[in-house]
């Protein structure tokens, strides 16, 4: 069985864990998980993601708070050029201890049986993840997919500016802005000829 300590996303906080009032800085380097996005904007699996901020030992648990920071690939929705940039969110989770969840189930900590409580500390908007051995090691995966994925938008954009393309030729609109075609309107062709083929007996 795979030991925490062996995952490429465990971080020790043993040191500060069951201190409250503790920190532990944090500025390290993480392979991307698997299944942040698609080919259309994502993040590949492996790819260098950066966590800057700090664990805060509270009387239940653990708070980072931290920045994430990945090289998104995208598909400009307007222009299907290819992005390459930085991205950079920022994230607030809460790691429990054991002792604080025993009889609790959920992402937010709710208890099986009687009035939902929230642990000390815990916003309802953060995010819960589990801490590993026993409060020795908090592991990054989870957190570092679900914070990507769900902040990931759903229309990238090259510039907020994008012109697109042509709807009927394709040429990119913002290497050409002044681009256009004459447009003819057929449907009144049959009526012209027959005035004129009128005009041309009388």
């Amino acid at each position: 069985m795979p030991r925490p300590e062996d995952s490429q996303w465990a971080v020790s906080v043993a040191q500060v864990a069951s201190r409250a009032g503790q920190s532990k800085p944090i500025d390290a380097v993480f392979p991307a998980p698997s299944g942040i996005g698609d080919d259309v904007i994502g993040v590949a699996e492996g790819a260098d993601v950066r966590v800057s901020g700090s664990f805060d030992s509270i009387v239940d648990g653990l708070i980072l708070s931290a920045r994430i920071n990945a090289p998104v690939h995208a598909e400009c929705t307007r222009c299907l050029k290819p992005i390459e940039r930085d991205w950079g969110v920022d994230v607030t989770a809460f790691f429990p201890y054991e002792s604080a969840t025993a009889g609790r189930n959920g992402k937010n900590g709710r208890e099986e049986k009687g009035e939902v409580e929230i642990i000390a500390g815990e916003d309802e908007s953060e995010d819960t993840y589990p801490l590993l051995d026993n409060g020795a090691f908090a592991d990054l995966e989870a957190l570092i997919r679900d914070t990507l994925v769900e902040e990931l938008p759903l229309q990238p954009l090259c510039r907020p500016d994008c012109r697109g393309l042509c709807s009927q030729c394709g040429a990119d609109l913002n290497e050409d802005p002044d681009h256009h075609h004459d447009v003819v309107d057929n449907r009144f062709a049959s009526l012209a000829a027959l005035k004129a083929q009128l005009e041309a007996q009388e």
